[in-house]
């Protein structure tokens, strides 16, 4: 298991605090005196801080130097215009055996890749398919396939064939942090695969999928492009009303589930001011690689306000790169959706940074 330094779990929530005071270009020296970011040196400290402060809201992220085998099973499949659908289970560690649909092209070579990560449904894995019925704007999955990807869509523990997923007796301290587990063994298991080129891959995802997207992108630098729809806003804007919030205990209740962060509950007590980490840092953390985010202008489950005060506080940090134009947002007039044309938006910004030539796309208007 990972270990975070004594005093980050001591006293996480009064460094982050300090250091939010400061901005995002500031970090902590070995001193914990708060200093200026001056360069990417300095800002690799901050980033990994960033990492324990999570991990203090998340639990330690285990350690994967000694992963099992994987022990790969092809349950079933079908064939989709230009690919193969497949329906899989592999081993994240032992005796955790991981949900999947696999998608590989037809035409033989190496492709570029994508993991595929489903929003808040009990078809998990297959809500990032046409089979969701009546929100077709989620067949992200598929529709990245049609274009020639090779795509991992998993079930995220508690939904889909892992709906009986177990948190009280696993080993990890989040729901979240067994998703970042798994999701980095998807990423593992696309690199072992002949199919794909092991430096061009990306994730996607909506909703669930669209924090998870970036939580599991925080931790692994191999995924070179970031695609969160409807996933974030700033902690201060995240509002459920208040009938709901006396339902779950709190304004932030829903985010301590114990299928997501439980910490945030048993640790901190729900207080914002104690939470050691928020969605901007995580952005920031993926700097400088190209991150997208869909962030309709209606979205009731994360205010945009707090996306467009986020995503200021972060664009220093990709100016600091010279990435600022790798960090793109769009606002659709729309609701908690991922809308045809940003979707195809979001697609070519994915086409572009991971060099793909697409092909025909039919799944699409």
């Amino acid at each position: 298991m990972a270990l975070i330094p004594a005093f980050i779990l001591l006293s996480a929530h009064v460094l982050h605090a300090q250091a939010t005071a400061a901005g995002l270009l500031s970090y902590r020296d070995s001193s914990h005196h708060v200093k200026p970011v001056q360069n990417t040196a300095q800002w690799n400290i901050k980033r990994q801080q960033i990492l324990d402060s999570m991990q203090s809201a998340m639990g330690p992220l285990p350690d994967r130097s000694r992963a099992v085998v994987f022990q790969l099973a092809f349950k079933d499949s079908v064939r989709q215009r230009n690919h193969i659908r497949y329906e899989i289970t592999f081993m994240a560690a032992k005796n955790e055996p991981v949900s999947a649909l696999l998608f590989l092209p037809l035409k033989k070579g190496k492709h570029h890749a994508m993991l595929a990560l489903h929003g808040t449904s009990a078809l998990g894995k297959r809500a990032t398919t046409s089979e969701n019925s009546g929100k077709t704007n989620r067949s992200y999955a598929e529709e990245l396939a049609d274009r020639g990807y090779v795509v991992i869509a998993p079930d995220y523990p508690s939904f889909g064939d892992m709906k009986d997923y177990d948190f009280e007796n696993d080993r990890y301290e989040s729901g979240t942090m067994k998703g970042i587990y798994n999701h980095m063994r998807c990423i593992d298991l696309l690199q072992a695969l002949q199919e794909v080129d092991q430096e061009r891959i990306g994730v996607i995802g909506h909703s669930l999928g669209g924090h998870n997207a970036m939580f599991v992108a925080a931790f692994d630098y191999r995924i070179k492009v970031i695609v969160a729809s409807c996933g974030w806003t700033l902690f201060n804007y995240y509002d459920i009303g208040e009938e709901a919030s006396k339902r779950y205990g709190g304004r932030l209740g829903p985010w301590a589930q114990t299928r997501y962060m439980p910490l945030l509950r048993d640790k901190y007590g729900l207080d914002q001011q104690r939470i050691p980490f928020d969605f901007d840092e995580v952005i920031a953390a993926l700097a400088p690689r190209p991150f997208f985010s869909n962030s309709p202008l209606n979205d009731a489950n994360f205010n945009v306000k707090g996306v467009k005060e986020g995503w200021a506080n972060v664009m220093p940090v990709y100016a600091l790169y010279g990435a600022s134009a790798d960090l793109q947002v769009r606002y659709p007039d729309a609701a908690h959706d991922f809308p045809p044309g940003t979707r195809l938006e979001a697609y070519a910004f994915i086409d572009k940074v991971l060099e793909h030539q697409p092909e025909k796309h039919t799944l699409l208007p």
